[in-house]
């Protein structure tokens, strides 16, 4: 019994994190000060989901998650408490071009999320068409679109700036951020401040520049505040693990523990850990759920009361992805676009018939990493290419660098390469997202000492998944805390 567990131990409530991912991670970092006893576990052979670094070249590069924003206070927050903030650093470079009509294209400066503020902007980044161009500019007549429910990007953007925006802009900044399609993914999840500002507007267009600095004629935007850790963000996971240690030495941060089952008890909680034919049993005062949906639902399903989660959580799809890191010699770049383009990354429309999605040029875009080669990451895969990560190492990288070399005309070959595969890395925040996650944490919120939280609820961003932490690591505290005032008056009465 949970009750009789913590007794039996240290005298403090019993918080069990499931998933040690950022997410779950962050949680047992908020919770190290607090009089609770924390074990974390984590079904695979290491702590830190996504956020993972090793050498190319010589160089520590970050195989998925690379960068947070640097100005918002619930992002760094974590990092600076646990004394990581004097190796934050900013970006050199930002700007980001899209590869489309046979060259690399500016991509408009006064944009939000992949959507044109300025059309006379639009028109000199070379992006569009100028039938393209043309349809974008309707956006600015057309009368008001009264949205019932949630929508796909691609329809109401579309509707208002016509396919073309959808294709060369707003696509690629999704394929980016969720490795989704437009046509799949929530306006008001995915676009959420424009979704909001363009209920007070009616041109899309004008919506999106209420979200954008006005800028004096041929100013250039102020540089998004992106930032990175000095080592790699993948750093960031073991040094988290000793900050936990450190301040609760009872804490216990366990790999190889698969969570099989979740079930109430008069108390509290128990976890079934390990193989079926020989668990683990641990009981626990409170939970926090902190794995995607498959595992999450699965979990759930088990716990009478929260079948509404369970449904939801079913409906969430995910979409895997490969990482394709090359080093050059700085020579390879001598005919090439990288050096003195002022560009960070280029994008690549899906209707470019490319594997590539996105390509990042980290010895620019992260000037403290530059030495004596170039490290290029490509990004491969949307929803519904799980088939890519399929691929041999040796193939993927002769992708990537084929793709390259015809984009930017690099030269030879890559003197060093590393593959990585990312199966079902993203949630997928398809329309009606907001609604499912209403649901899970309505049905959750049911269940005494349960919590959630993740990249599926608010942001795919490593910020934001810290941010579900603290919410989730506030949520069991104050559950506990008003369990044992309640004990307190009963002792009293």
């Amino acid at each position: 019994m949970a009750g009789s567990e913590r007794d039996q131990a240290s005298g403090k409530p019993h918080v069990v994190i499931v998933g040690g991912g950022i997410a779950g991670l962050a949680a047992a970092f908020y919770l190290r000060n607090e009089p609770v006893r924390v074990t974390l576990l984590e079904g695979s052979d290491r702590i830190g989901g996504k956020l993972k670094v090793s050498d190319v070249a010589g160089v520590p590069v970050d195989e998925a998650a690379e960068s947070l924003y640097a100005n918002r206070r619930k992002t760094t927050g974590l990092i600076k408490d646990a004394g990581l903030g004097e190796r934050i650093m900013s970006a050199g470079v930002t700007a980001s071009a899209i590869l489309t009509r046979n060259g690399i294209r500016h991509q408009p400066d006064r944009q939000f999320m992949g959507v044109p503020c300025d059309m006379d902007d639009l028109a000199r980044s070379g992006v569009l068409s100028a039938a393209g161009l043309d349809r974008a500019r309707q956006d600015l007549a057309l009368p008001s679109f009264d949205r019932e429910g949630d929508v796909s990007v691609a329809s109401f953007v579309g509707g208002r700036l016509g396919q073309e925006v959808v294709d060369k802009l707003v696509d690629p900044f999704l394929a980016g951020v969720f490795s989704g399609r437009a046509e799949d993914l929530s306006f008001e999840a995915t676009l959420t401040p424009l979704a909001m500002a363009s209920r007070n507007h009616v041109s899309l267009a004008d919506a999106a520049g209420s979200l954008t600095p006005v800028l004096a004629e041929g100013e250039k935007p102020p540089p998004v505040s992106v930032a990175t850790l000095e080592g790699g963000f993948g750093s960031l996971p073991p040094t988290l693990v000793r900050e936990v240690l450190a301040a609760a030495p009872d804490a216990s941060l366990r790999t190889g523990a698969s969570v099989r089952e979740l079930t109430r008890t008069a108390d509290g909680w128990r976890l079934a850990v390990g193989p079926v034919t020989a668990p683990e049993y641990l009981d626990a005062d409170a939970v926090v759920v902190a794995v995607p949906a498959g595992p999450a639902g699965r979990l759930l399903a088990g716990v009478p009361g929260a079948s509404a989660a369970v449904s939801a959580l079913a409906e969430v799809p995910y979409s895997s992805v490969a990482t394709v890191t090359l080093a050059y010699p700085h020579a390879a770049f001598a005919n090439g676009g990288l050096h003195g383009r002022g560009y960070a990354a280029y994008r690549v429309p899906a209707t470019e018939g490319k594997l590539v999605k996105e390509v990042t040029f980290t010895t620019v875009k992260w000037p403290h990493l530059a030495g004596e080669v170039e490290i290029v990451r490509c990004a491969l895969g949307r929803f519904g290419e799980d088939h890519l990560l399929a691929r041999d190492d040796a193939d993927l990288v002769a992708v990537a660098a084929a793709e390259l070399a015809e984009a930017i005309g690099v030269t030879g070959v890559p003197v060093a390469s590393r593959v990585s595969r990312w199966e079902d890395a993203l949630p997928q925040y398809t329309v009606g997202h907001l609604d499912r996650v209403k649901r899970i944490r309505e049905s959750v919120a049911t269940q005494p000492g349960l919590a959630v939280c993740g990249a599926l609820y608010d942001g795919v961003g490593v910020g934001v998944c810290m941010a579900t932490a603290r919410k989730a690591a506030d949520q069991v505290l104050g559950f506990l805390k008003k369990e044992a005032a309640g004990r307190s008056v009963a002792v009293g009465v």
